[in-house]
């Protein structure tokens, strides 16, 4: 049944009011891609957050975020197979599979930044832009590896795909004929969390305080007593957990996981980040919001083919028009 008939309309009648929008683009069509929009639109949002809160305190763009996204993804298929998530679905299983998997990349973080970016420190900034592209060709190279004979589990996972398993029922709903699932809303409302948090952390905590000190003059901050190497190792740590958190929430409607995700996505959340300013929190929730949705409709109502282009108009766009992003500003260095 096409959507002309489903709706109780033929081809050459022209669509009531109730189904117009701007012209006659459909009501439903557009809510349809306003709620896809929004969904994928916060996963961009939760891995932007650490590209720009690495970038406040280090002034260092983290090109191997997108691949610690990839570790999450894969911690959580670890841990849903070792405690059968698929076989017996279960809301407590994922709650467990998710905090874990968030505990295991907030480390790999703090192991990242301590032995890869922390000795480069004083070092020149291309160095250690160098060095974050090695992180990342590691990671996706490193997990396409045959897997380990006598480990009991498939871990490198291979360049093969993987299918994460479900962690509970999927139930459908479609108010006024849109489509959500409870992933959607699941997921949804998860990020919204996570990001308001992170947003009370950042600016109603001693930690956050800290942050903020850091990125404004890392050198006054440890004057006055702030201890600068734990700071940077707690925001890679708390970058990189709401990497693995957005990780697990957008396999739960695309399951298939493989060590190459984290590259386009990563990609994707970067220029989120900069669309909104980088090294401003706010900006790269809203950058990531708006590039989601920006994607689904100009696929939606042109042609599907632009959608992983729209990033990088976005990326060009805004370095033309206004380089330190929506939210941002400039910030005068001595030199």
């Amino acid at each position: 049944m096409t959507p002309f008939h489903a709706a109780g309309l033929s081809r050459d009648t022209p669509p009531s009011p109730r189904y117009r929008i701007f012209g006659e683009v459909r009501v439903t069509e557009f809510l349809q891609h306003l709620v896809n929009g929004l969904s994928v639109g916060t996963i961009y949002a939760l891995i932007a957050l650490g590209y720009t809160m690495v970038y406040g305190v280090l002034k260092l763009i983290n090109f191997a975020h997108g691949d610690v996204y990839m570790v999450g993804a894969f911690s959580g298929f670890y841990l849903a197979n070792a405690m059968g998530v698929g076989g017996s679905p279960s809301l407590a299983k994922a709650l467990v599979v998710f905090v874990g998997s968030m505990i295991i990349c907030g480390i790999l973080g703090v192991l990242i930044e301590r032995f890869a970016y922390r000795p480069l420190r004083h070092r020149a900034r291309l160095t250690s832009l160098i060095t974050a592209i090695g992180v990342s060709f590691l990671l996706e190279y490193g997990f396409q590896l045959p897997s380990i004979p006598g480990l009991g589990i498939p871990f490198p996972p291979g360049p093969t795909p993987r299918f994460f398993p479900e962690p509970f029922t999927r139930v459908a709903w479609e108010p006024f004929g849109v489509y959500v699932s409870n992933y959607d809303v699941i997921s949804f409302f998860t990020a919204v969390g996570l990001m308001l948090l992170l947003q009370y952390i950042v600016y109603r905590t001693r930690f956050g305080t800290s942050m903020r000190a850091v990125s404004f003059d890392s050198q006054v901050a440890g004057l006055m007593g702030i201890n600068v190497n734990r700071v940077i190792a707690g925001t890679f740590a708390l970058g990189s957990a709401l990497a693995a958190a957005a990780a697990l929430l957008f396999a739960g409607s695309r399951p298939k996981v493989d060590p190459l995700m984290g590259l386009t996505l990563g990609i994707k959340a970067f220029v989120a980040a900069v669309f909104g300013g980088i090294g401003n929190v706010p900006g790269a929730m809203v950058g990531g919001l708006a590039l989601g949705l920006a994607e689904e409709y100009v696929s939606g109502y042109a042609l599907s083919s632009y959608r992983d282009g729209i990033a990088f108009a976005f990326l060009i766009i805004v370095l033309l028009v206004r380089p330190a992003g929506l939210f941002g500003s400039f910030r005068p260095e001595k030199v």
